[in-house]
Parts: C-alpha cells; sequence; structure tokens
C-alpha cells in the first residue's frame, strides 16, 4: 500500500531580484511557502532519512535561484521552484506561494501555483 505525506517548507524569506519597477532593481525579501505531495511505495519502516525525502534540496535550489540574476515576474519564480521540486519522482502534486513583503506598506503582494505530475 502507498504513503502519501505533505512536505512543507514554510515562509523561507530569501533576498533576490524580483519585479519589472525601477524601484525593484536591488533585492527585496520575498517569501516562499511550499508543499510538496510525496508518495512513497510504503510508509518507511524506520526512523531513517534515506527512507524518505529530504527537504534540503528545495531550500538549497531556492536559495540558488535566489543568488542567480532574478526573474521579473513571481509567476516565473514559483515555475522554477514548481520543476525543481516535479524533479524527484516520489513528488506528484506541489504548491508554491511567492509573496513580496516590502511593496506595499499595508499588504503583501503574491502569487499561488498548483502544478501535478501527469497523469496525477
Amino acid at each position: 500500500m502507498t504513503a502519501t505525506y505533505t512536505i512543507l517548507l514554510d515562509d523561507m524569506t530569501v533576498a533576490m531580484h524580483l519585479g519589472i519597477h525601477p524601484h525593484e532593481v536591488a533585492p527585496q525579501s520575498v517569501s516562499l511557502s511550499v508543499a510538496m505531495t510525496v508518495t512513497y511505495p510504503a510508509a518507511p519502516s524506520a526512523d531513517r532519512i534515506e527512507d524518505v525525502l529530504d527537504y534540503d534540496f528545495l531550500r538549497e535550489g531556492i536559495l540558488a535561484l535566489a543568488r542567480g540574476p532574478g526573474f521579473a515576474l513571481q509567476e516565473s519564480l514559483c515555475e522554477a521552484v514548481a520543476a525543481l521540486c516535479l524533479a524527484d519522482p516520489r513528488v506528484t502534486v506541489v504548491r508554491v506561494r511567492s509573496t513580496k513583503t516590502d511593496i506595499y506598506p499595508d499588504a503583501r503582494i503574491g502569487c499561488e501555483i498548483e502544478r501535478a505530475r501527469r497523469p496525477l
């Protein structure tokens, strides 16, 4: 019997180039949250990281994206993070949310996508 889990990386904040406006040329604070649905052939029988998805790859991948040239659109950033997650065949669905935290004094501005491996 398969075992399904949701692995979360919640509210990771990075400084990165993201945006199209002149005031966004400097790196800005971006918050990312990711929920990955992961399916294993069976529930892990031991308490060992080797038996499950180690989420370090996701954090390191996001840090690498933040160090890169940046993105014009939050949609593009979300797609890049989703592709990173779906590169692992155990990930069947991923939901990614990005939020610019410093654009408006009274609101955060963001984008959220959900992508699934085909067929689901």
